[in-house]
C-alpha cells in the first residue's frame, strides 16, 4: 500500500509498527493494511492459527449483532474501535433494517478515519459521523457524538475487539461505566473480547500475544468472570456472554467452528 493523498489531515500513519485495525483487515481477506501489518499476522498465524476464526467469528458477530438490535428497536449507534470498512459494516447492516439508523464511528487511526470519510456513506433518511478519538477519553467521544446522537433515546454502544487492548481492568470498567452511564434507557452493550479460557490450545495463544505485545500496543485477555463485569447493571440478552460462534448462530460462507476463545455478549441498560 502506498500513502493515500489527504491522509495527512487525519494525521500521520505510522507504518513502523503493526495496528490492530490493519492486522485485522489482512486477517479477513482485505488490502488495507502495510507490510509490518502482514509480518506480523502472519507470525500470529504461525504460532496459533486460530487467531483466522477469530477474526472471522468477530465480524459475524458484529453483522447478527447489529441486526438484533435493529429488530429491538435501535436506531443509534456508537461503534468505538471501529476498524477499517469491509463488508457489512455496522451503518450497512443497520439502515438495511432501517434506513434513518444514525451511526457515529470512532477510532484513532488515521488510515481508519480517511478509509472511514471515503467509504462509509449513510442512507438518505439515515446519518454517519466519524470521530477522531481514543476510548481513553470517553468524556471526547461522548461530546462529539452528541453532535449525531440523542443520548435521551436508546443507542447502542458497540465495543468490539477494543476494551482488551486496556490493561488496566478498572481503567476499562470505568469507560464502559462512563459511557454507559451517558445514554439513556433501553440503550445497549456489545462487546467482543480476548480471552484464553475457551482455546485447548491456550499456552500457543498465549505465546502468540506475548509476541505481539513486543511490537504492537498488548492484547490484555480476560476471564468470563472479568468480561462479565463489564455488563454490572444491565440485563443479558440471550445466550449470555459466549463463544462468538455461539451467540445466535447463523450460517457463514466460513461455517462456524466449534468454540473460539473470545467471549461476545449484548447487555440491555433497564
Amino acid at each position: 500500500m502506498t500513502d493515500i493523498p489527504g491522509q495527512a489531515f487525519f494525521g500521520k500513519i505510522d507504518t513502523t509498527r503493526p495496528h490492530s485495525a490493519r492486522v485485522w483487515n489482512y486477517l479477513l481477506g482485505g488490502k488495507d493494511f502495510y507490510p509490518v501489518d502482514r509480518e506480523a499476522a502472519e507470525q500470529y498465524k504461525e504460532m496459533f492459527p486460530g487467531i483466522v476464526d477469530i477474526a472471522r467469528t468477530d465480524r459475524a458477530f458484529l453483522g447478527r449483532a447489529v441486526r438484533y438490535l435493529t429488530g429491538e428497536g435501535v436506531r443509534q449507534f456508537l461503534d468505538i474501535g471501529t476498524g477499517l470498512p469491509t463488508m457489512d459494516n455496522t451503518h450497512e447492516v443497520a439502515q438495511r433494517v432501517a434506513p434513518e439508523c444514525r451511526i457515529v464511528y470512532v477510532d484513532n487511526d488515521p488510515l481508519v478515519l480517511l478509509h472511514a470519510a471515503a467509504l462509509l456513506s449513510s442512507s438518505e433518511e439515515g446519518v454517519c459521523d466519524y470521530i477522531d478519538a481514543d476510548l481513553r477519553d470517553p468524556d471526547k467521544i461522548l461530546e462529539l457524538a452528541a453532535r449525531t446522537l440523542n443520548f435521551d433515546e436508546p443507542v447502542a454502544i458497540m465495543l468490539l475487539g477494543i476494551l482488551h487492548l486496556i490493561p488496566d481492568f478498572d481503567q476499562a470498567h470505568q469507560i464502559v461505566t462512563r459511557l454507559l452511564d451517558a445514554v439513556g434507557p433501553g440503550s445497549c452493550l456489545a462487546i467482543t473480547h480476548a480471552t484464553l479460557d475457551l482455546d485447548g490450545e491456550a499456552t500457543e495463544q498465549a505465546e502468540a500475544q506475548q509476541e505481539w505485545n513486543k511490537k504492537a500496543d498488548p492484547i490484555t485477555p480476560r476471564t468470563h468472570a472479568d468480561i462479565s463485569r463489564f455488563f454490572d447493571g444491565l440485563q443479558m440478552v440471550e445466550p449470555g456472554l459466549v463463544s462468538m460462534s455461539r451467540w445466535r448462530v447463523e450460517a457463514t460462507p466460513w461455517g462456524e467452528p466449534a468454540e473460539v476463545p473470545g467471549f461476545c455478549g449484548i447487555g440491555r441498560k433497564p
